[in-house]
């Protein structure tokens, strides 16, 4: 369902062992906003919801709720390094159109809310 690259995975790692807490997973999700319409959504959560399906994903327990994983079946997440910094990327196959930014997408059947980004 989703890939995450080694570089990303790495990060990962190292964000949850800061925490040093084995309850913690990485929460993947979509919500409606941005310019195009929805907005991905990726923070470290410790709260399990009754329409949540948990995975393991390159060693990393992962939650993605029942409503974004239609939108993220078959996305790629990575990490990229730069002289400016670093960040996520999601690379969505399902996303017909996308924002400048990068965070922010629409699909060929679904529009969203689109709002600021």
């Amino acid at each position: 369902m989703i890939t995450i690259s080694t570089e990303a995975s790495a990060k990962i790692k190292e964000l949850l062992e800061q925490q040093n807490n084995e309850k913690l997973f990485l929460r993947v999700g979509v919500v409606e906003g941005g310019c195009s319409g929805f907005n991905y959504s990726m923070g470290i959560d410790d709260e399990f919801k009754a329409n949540d399906e948990a995975m393991q994903v390159e060693g990393i327990k992962m939650v993605v709720d029942e409503y974004s994983k239609r939108f993220l079946h078959g996305v790629i997440i990575d990490y990229k390094q730069s002289d400016m910094g670093g960040g996520f990327t999601i690379d969505n196959p399902n996303a017909s159109v996308t924002c400048g930014c990068g965070s922010s997408f629409r699909t060929a059947t679904e529009a969203g809310k689109p709002a600021d980004c």
